[in-house]
């Protein structure tokens, strides 16, 4: 498991705190390496308290990383730009939270604990950052060439088979 900061998220958001950090993608949990080629890298992120327009403490995010995936057509490496953040408003209360959630279905709302881990919430942006299905624009691998090169082109079959029937 990695490395937590640890933070109050209602006394981070009410005091209007700030945190900027960075960590190696080495340094995050295994959850996040099994759905990377390699664990190379660095994540940047910040995490800013403030109260929204409805005076709620909420929390704003984001993150920024060059990751290495796996391109689901030739299977070799490749970088991956992830730019991902949001806001969390939190709540002491479940039914104010339910009611909030209730009237706006974009909100994004957790109940606020004591203590409140920034590097998971990271990790969880990563993980939902990912495309299912990353590939190269032009895989340029020797095995795919000859893959291509050994079938016809199923529309020039077609062709040859219209021509010969005018």
């Amino acid at each position: 498991m990695s490395n937590p900061i640890l933070i109050d998220p209602l006394a981070f958001a009410r005091d209007g705190a700030s945190l900027q950090n960075e960590r190696p993608v080495a340094t995050l949990a295994e959850r996040v390496h099994e759905l990377l080629a390699s664990d190379a890298g660095v994540v940047k992120f910040e995490v800013e308290g403030f109260q929204d327009r409805l005076l709620r403490p909420s929390l704003r995010y984001h993150l920024s990383a060059t990751l290495s995936v796996e391109c689901q057509r030739c299977l070799t490496p490749m970088p991956f730009e992830l730019e991902a953040g949001g806001v969390i408003t939190l709540f002491s209360r479940e039914d104010k939270l339910e009611a909030a959630v209730e009237a706006d279905d974009e909100l994004d709302a957790i109940l606020a604990e004591e203590t409140f881990d920034v590097i998971a919430l990271i990790e969880d942006e990563i993980i939902m950052g990912l495309p299912l299905s990353l590939m190269h624009d032009d895989c340029d691998t020797d095995e795919l060439k000859r893959a291509k090169a050994d079938k016809p082109n199923p529309f020039a079959v077609l062709a040859v088979l219209k021509q010969s029937k005018s």
